[in-house]
């Protein structure tokens, strides 16, 4: 249905009045598409590979029982014939109307008749409501008749050829009759037709059309109509008087007011709320909870926020309609913003082959459990089975904030109306506990003075509730008390106002606004200070539209930032949604109050409100939850409405008909005289009489943007989830085969301007067309479906690659850092998702819940079986030597680059349980690898595997697409991502260890006994002990983290105890990460220092990118080159001499490297080790400083700065001896100077004079001590003997300045790794 309901609109209740049912001119046909999917499921259900819906046994196409088979509908008739303003879309009301095509019956059948609404959304993302209601009439035609008991005979014999066995022997014989017996009681279980036994029945339909959707008072009118066709009385004016009533002289009731008008039997009374209150919502939410229960429906709710794909299920087409509305309704002030087929009709099945977010809702046919639900793409899938109260989740759903008191508060509402939290499936007792005992009845109670002074309890009455059981458990935990729960009591104070509409519908008003409310005070507490963040564009509305997809809207990282701890999860998900990005634009585009959209301008006003209250108190950021206070508000107006009613109708009226009109049959609709329904009346006196003129222009317009929610532009990088994309619908015709011709361009581009203008209406349709299914429709359809995902995968790698730079254009001086560990962890598993949803597209067969991980498993298994009958070839299992250029010799045996490998490193992983956990763990661990791109290269090489999993469609098998797709993830190796080592924490992992000794100096000669102890982000491993003589060894332990330290020595046992080792390699052997720590110093009594062991700092050493990836002039980077360490003995021509001016640098960036750490993220924070031990880290920089003028030791005799350090301490020591001290702070800086000394020459570890030196810098620094010790060592006599006058530490400028850089050290709380301090406890 185009148009957007322009200005000529009138503002009428129903816009068309439409009967469906059997058109018995054309008679019987058969529902060709629902047959063919039955077919095409019954076909692969026989070859064992089941895909979308199987069904029981009987339930194939051509076994089942002609009463059970789909025939078409027709749409027999509308009123009017067409209106302007909603063009009247015969495809998609009559697929509506009776999704399942007509249904037989006999007398032996239920036949209640059945209401269900629909939607039907146009191209320009406006909506049409429809309400329908199926009964069933007696078949009359006898033609009809015999067609039925004709195909029942050919059942039979079919049936009869099918299960009669074959008769071989004569034992075989006597057993026959026994077969034929029970295959005809078998049929007698079918029911059965016989033309002169049996009455037939049809299906037939009766349906509203509407701009707005009043679901009660539609229901209303439908069922009023069929009560005056079933009754013996026949109604009081002719039929045709009451639809032409509703289609012509009911108005729709203006923003804020209530409207009566009348019914066949009874007045029906609707009301529509105000532009300040939340819009327009007509289903029961009740039932939604009663289906579902509180922790499903919040379960659901946040499912649908973060845009996954929502699949409903369930037998009655009316639950399926009322839970998508509920759960769109509750998202205010956000809008789902992709595909809504709240009502799925049998022949759109393949549509669930989207890759796309959908809410869409699939009719049960009862017999079938979820086990035989077969879905294309499960991974990102909720699945919700509303009649059986059970709902599948997608893996790592992060929880809804604040999740249990916001249950708490929902339930408390429910139980105030008598509805159980856990839902009324599973809980029949306690439902029925609650309605002998309703919480509202004891209120009463209370104000009758029946119930003494005491409050009421209610928290007694709700200790039997098993759910607020588990709630105030869970809560108790967390330190807070739930003996103050509340039951609202109910503020109606019906005394004053007699409300018009009967009590229970009164009680659906109420608790629906309830709800609403409690849900809508969530966003507003969450996005209370959203504006601050809005990023209003520079340029005019024009070039911004221009720019949309390269501009940000909104500043996420300091919106982040912002927010409690436990928020992160799910804020940082939502914000990258669909519905997120449009909400914001709204706000962009709509800078003044009269344009703003209508919703925006409620949620405005709201948060103001919010503002007010709070003055920007520090509760809007804890995690504080803060309870609804608008309920009251909402409620009063509603009841108001309904207590005086605004506006009433013209009562129905005779028609100017024909005499011998509107004649009247019992249990059968009248064929409805068009004559005077296809035209209204040519003045509206109704306008007139009841409500002021401008009603019908600015009404109409008002409803469609505040209730229909017209949407502005949506952005582009998900935009095949518009207009384009569902042009039509996706459907299966592999079947045919057809190729895959050039014409399709020749289609792309027919719909170009097409596209192009639904793109300017800002439009996001969301609902496929239910017509026009040719093969070029469907193909077109589904090229937009791949164009759509390659345009994703794009934005999405450039949005990573941006986020992850970000951090080194920060350090390079440009813009603020903005990616946190939980920002980039949301990126990575959405990337995890869209790699899901390509496999997902256009798969034959559907085998575990995630495709991609399907596809490895089916490769391997290939892999497998060509190696066992050898001819395997080796290709794609490359050696690391071709891909990193590690150190020159002695090198580590190179990591094989294999992608069976990493799948068998992830098949090991016990923790990771289900296949879309290991599809993720193997992404993850890849693209730390840097080998995504290569490995899924390396999958889809294998075109026979691919092109027996694939339909010719799908994604992965458009050439030009997959290559741009691969290249697009070839870009990730330019960043380092640990994204496998920092999410799985708690696995085994190998490590690999080589120690390179010098070959100079007889180092080889070595007799001691060797140990290691490598140190990283999440543990050590321990002392491990080396076996003499072995310098390569592989060990298994707990992950490590990033590593950091690597701690090596020997026992001083043999004749030749000493070491001289050049550098220690460390290599993770599932991740490959290769770490190098450079020691270049003797471990041995009497050597250098006389340290026995050393603790040496790593760097992880960079890999070159791939060679046979992609030719690149550019030289590598080189490593910078390993400095001479620090621990060689100070001796003047060892050493490059640094003059003052340098070492004051090095400080300064030695202490600055410490700063800018702490003002990183915490979860973004290097290692701390690195900046304070390593070689430019700041115990190297003092170091530099005590070098700077030391006197030339005598020949042959090494002194060392501990050596000072040491005399320094013996001075101080004898100075209080002899109690010469100048000054009380300058003796408690000198006492401590001296016990850290003692502490450290006392430890057990054989550290030696360097390792002394270095623990000493780094406890100075952990206890802010540094500058304290610089001051007193710069006037210290020994200073003056050990030190020539040119010396940095005898300038006492130079010192000064020393010791303001040292001192902004102060306000960081400096935690060291145990490794650093092990064996001093100070």
């Amino acid at each position: 249905m185009s148009g957007g309901g322009g200005s000529s609109a009138p503002g009428r209740f129903a816009d068309y009045f439409v009967i469906c049912g059997l058109d018995t001119e054309t008679g019987l046909e058969p529902d060709e598409l629902s047959a063919l999917c039955q077919y095409i499921q019954a076909s692969k259900t026989r070859d064992g590979a089941s895909r979308f819906i199987s069904s029981a046994t009987e339930g194939e196409n051509f076994e089942q029982t002609p009463l059970r088979r789909t025939f078409k509908s027709k749409v027999l008739a509308r009123y009017p014939e067409n209106v302007e303003w909603n063009p009247f879309d015969q495809d998609a009301v009559g697929m509506l109307c009776m999704p399942k095509g007509l249904a037989f019956k006999t007398q032996a059948d239920s036949r209640e008749p059945q209401f269900h609404s629909f939607i039907i959304t146009r191209e320009d993302g406006s909506r049409t409501f429809g309400f329908s209601l199926t009964f069933f009439e007696e078949v009359t035609s006898k033609q009809i008749c015999s067609a039925m008991q004709t195909l029942y005979h050919m059942h039979n014999a079919e049936y009869d050829i099918l299960h009669t066995p074959p008769t071989n022997d004569k034992d075989s014989c006597s057993s026959t009759g026994d077969c034929n017996g029970t295959a005809v009681s078998k049929l007698q279980r079918f029911n059965s037709y016989d033309i002169s036994r049996d009455t037939l029945y049809v299906s037939k339909c009766i349906c509203l059309i509407t701009p707005m959707s009043f679901m009660k008072a539609c229901k209303k009118v439908l069922e009023q109509l069929h009560q005056a066709v079933t009754s013996p009385q026949p109604p009081p004016l002719p039929l045709e008087s009451y639809i032409y009533n509703i289609l012509y002289e009911v108005p729709l009731p203006p923003a804020g007011r209530s409207l009566k008008f009348s019914g066949v039997y009874g007045p029906i009374i609707c009301q529509r709320p105000s532009t300040n209150e939340l819009p327009l919502f007509d289903f029961p939410v009740k039932e939604v909870f009663e289906l579902l229960g509180v922790e499903n429906v919040v379960q659901l709710f946040t499912c649908a926020l973060l845009e996954f794909q929502i699949l409903l299920y369930s037998q009655h087409y009316q639950r399926l309609m009322t839970v998508a509305e509920t759960i769109t309704a509750l998202m205010f002030p956000f809008q789902w913003q992709h595909v809504y087929v709240p009502i799925l009709p049998a022949s759109l099945l393949h549509f669930l082959d989207a890759p796309v977010p959908y809410l869409m809702g699939l009719h049960s046919n009862g017999l079938d459990d979820r086990s035989k639900l077969e879905l294309p793409q499960e991974a990102n899938l909720c699945f919700v089975d509303v009649d059986n109260h059970f709902i599948e989740l997608p893996e790592d759903l992060p929880q809804f904030p604040n999740k249990l008191e916001f249950v708490q508060e929902i339930s408390e509402i429910l139980m105030a109306f008598g509805i159980p939290p856990e839902g009324n499936l599973h809980c029949s007792e306690s439902a029925s506990k609650m309605k002998s005992l309703r919480a509202c009845d004891l209120v009463s109670d209370k104000r009758n003075g029946n119930i003494a002074g005491s409050p009421l309890n209610s928290y007694e009455l709700l200790k039997e509730n098993e759910t607020i059981a588990r709630l105030q458990a869970l809560v108790k935990r967390t330190g807070v008390s739930l003996e103050k729960l509340e039951v609202r009591e109910e503020t109606s104070s019906k005394k004053d106002l007699k409300i018009q509409c009967d009590e229970e519908e009164f009680k659906i008003y109420q608790l629906n606004i309830q709800i609403r409310e409690v849900f809508a005070n969530r966003f507003t507490q969450m996005f209370a200070d959203y504006e601050v963040f809005v990023i209003q564009p520079s340029q005019d509305k024009e070039s911004w539209f221009t720019n949309r997809e390269q501009m940000q809207n909104f500043d996420k990282a300091s919106f982040l930032s912002d927010q409690p701890e436990p928020y992160l999860p799910f804020l940082s998900r939502f914000l990258e949604t669909q519905m997120f990005a449009s909400f914001i634009d709204n706000k962009i585009m709509c800078h003044d109050e009269d344009d703003k959209d209508p919703v925006l301008r409620v949620f405005d006003s709201r948060v103001d409100k919010i503002r007010l209250l709070n003055v920007r108190t520090p509760t809007l950021r804890t995690s504080m939850y803060q309870k609804c206070t608008t309920i009251d508000e909402a409620e009063k107006s509603i009841e108001l409405r309904l207590a005086k009613i605004d506006h009433t109708a013209v009562h129905p009226h005779l028609l100017d008909m024909k005499i011998g009109q509107g004649k009247y049959e019992l249990g059968f609709f009248p064929k409805l005289q068009s004559d005077v329904l296809s035209t209204g009346p040519a003045s509206n006196k109704w306008t007139k009489r009841n409500a002021p003129a401008q009603w019908r222009r600015k009404d109409r317009q008002k409803q469609h943007t505040e209730h229909l929610r017209l949407d502005n532009d949506q952005r582009e990088h998900l935009e095949f989830s518009m207009s384009e994309l569902q042009l039509q619908l996706c459907l299966d015709w592999d079947q045919h085969d057809w190729p895959f011709m050039p014409s399709i361009k020749s289609v792309s581009e027919r719909y170009l301007k097409y596209i192009q203008e639904a793109r300017n209406l800002g439009s996001t349709i969301r609902q496929p067309k239910l017509s026009n299914l040719s093969p070029s429709v469907i193909a077109q359809t589904n090229w937009k479906f791949v164009e759509g995902l390659l345009k994703e995968c794009r934005n999405k790698t450039k949005r990573m690659l941006v986020e992850k730079m970000g951090r080194e254009a920060v350090e390079l001086g440009h813009g603020e850092v903005n990616i946190t560990g939980v920002e980039e962890n949301t990126l990575i598993a959405s990337l995890c998702d869209l790699l899901e949803r390509i496999w997902s597209h256009g798969l034959q067969v559907k085998q575990g819940k995630s495709a991609l991980w399907s596809h490895l498993l089916h490769y391997l298994e290939n892999r497998q079986r060509k190696a066992a009958s050898g001819s395997f070839s080796t290709s794609g299992i490359l050696l690391d030597s071709e891909r990193r250029k590690s150190d020159t010799s002695p090198v580590m045996s190179p990591l094989r680059i294999s992608l069976i490998q990493d799948m068998r490193h992830i098949q090991n992983i016990s923790e990771i349980k289900t296949d879309v956990g290991k599809a993720r763990a193997w992404v993850r661990l890849s693209m730390e690898k840097k080998l995504l791109s290569r490995h899924l290269k390396q999958l889809l090489s294998d075109h026979e595997l691919t092109k027996k999993l694939y339909k010719r469609y799908a994604f992965l098998r458009c050439d030009d697409e997959k290559e741009q797709f691969l290249y697009h993830l070839l870009s990730f190796n330019a960043v380092d991502y640990f994204c496998f080592t920092n999410v799985f924490t708690t696995i085994l992992i190998p490590y690999h260890i080589l120690i390179v000794p010098s070959k100079k100096l007889g180092g080889s000669m070595f007799t001691a006994n060797p140990w290691i102890c490598i140190s990283g982000e999440l543990g050590e491993t321990g002392v491990l002990q080396i076996p003499r003589n072995i310098l390569e060894m592989t060990f298994e332990c707990q992950n490590l983290g990033k590593l950091t330290t690597v701690q090596i020595g020997h026992d001083n046992s043999g004749l030749y105890a000493k070491w001289l080792v050049e550098y220690v390699m460390v290599r993770n052997e599932i991740t490959g990460h290769t770490y190098k720590f450079p020691c270049g110093r003797w471990l041995g009594k009497g050597m250098d220092d006389g340290s026995l062991e050393r603790i040496l700092v790593g760097e992880l050493l960079t890999s070159h990118t791939e060679v046979d990836e992609r030719q690149c002039r550019t030289p590598p980077l080189q490593q910078s080159p390993s400095m001479i360490r620090r621990f060689v003995s100070i001796s003047p021509n060892n050493k490059p001499k640094l003059n003052t001016g340098q070492i004051q640098e090095a400080i300064g960036e030695a202490v600055n490297g410490i700063v800018k750490h702490f003002h990183k993220p915490e979860k973004e924070r290097g290692s701390l080790t690195l900046l304070l031990c390593g070689e430019s880290g700041l115990v190297s920089a003092l170091e530099q400083v005590f070098q700077h003028g030391f006197k030339s030791p005598r020949l042959f005799k090494n002194v060392f700065i501990w050596d000072f350090l040491e005399k320094a301490q013996t001075y101080y020591e004898t100075l209080e001896q002899n109690e010469m001290v100048p000054e009380e702070n300058w003796q408690t800086r000198a006492r401590n100077f001296c016990r850290f000394i003692t502490a450290i020459n006392n430890t057990p570890r054989n550290i030696g004079k360097d390792g002394k030196f270095q623990m000493l810098v780094c406890l100075g620094a952990r206890d802010h001590l540094l500058h304290h010790w610089i001051a007193l060592l710069a006037d210290c006599p020994i200073t003056a003997q050990m030190y020539e006058d040119i010396a940095l530490i005898k300038d006492h400028t130079l010192v000064n300045s020393l010791i303001r850089v040292l001192q902004t050290l102060q306000e960081f709380n400096i935690t060291l790794e145990a490794s650093l301090v092990k064996g001093i406890d100070i």
